[in-house]
């Protein structure tokens, strides 16, 4: 079973950037789509931002132009660069698969954006 950790969240002014990172315990070269996913207080988890080998990403409306979601198969690592972050980008951040595979969550990493 391939574990998840997620790590680079923090507090941030509106209009800094962070850099999350997921490492995975297993490959995951041959996972076709990863994604972020995040969970504000009182809100269900949503997809912000998938990646496909050798296609491409996908975007939520709400974080399209500012995030963008890039994979290292050699590292097991997937990343979401987040810039021009909002106070409704405050959440917690979690990786998985895409559709999201049930025993992979991890903790995921807290990202709290003041104004």
């Amino acid at each position: 079973q391939v574990q998840l950790v997620e790590s680079g969240g923090g507090l941030v002014q509106a209009g800094g950037s962070l850099r999350l990172s997921c490492v995975a315990s297993g490959s995951i070269f041959s996972i076709n789509v990863m994604g972020w996913y995040r969970q504000a207080p009182g809100k269900q988890r949503e997809l912000v931002a998938r990646v496909r080998n050798a296609v491409g990403e996908n975007y939520a409306d709400s974080v399209k132009g500012r995030f963008t979601i890039y994979r290292d198969n050699a590292k097991n690592t997937v990343y979401l660069q987040m810039n021009s972050l909002k106070p409704e980008d405050t959440a917690v951040y979690y990786c998985n698969t895409d559709p999201p595979a049930l025993r992979w969550w991890g903790q995921g990493t807290q990202v709290t954006v003041s104004s």
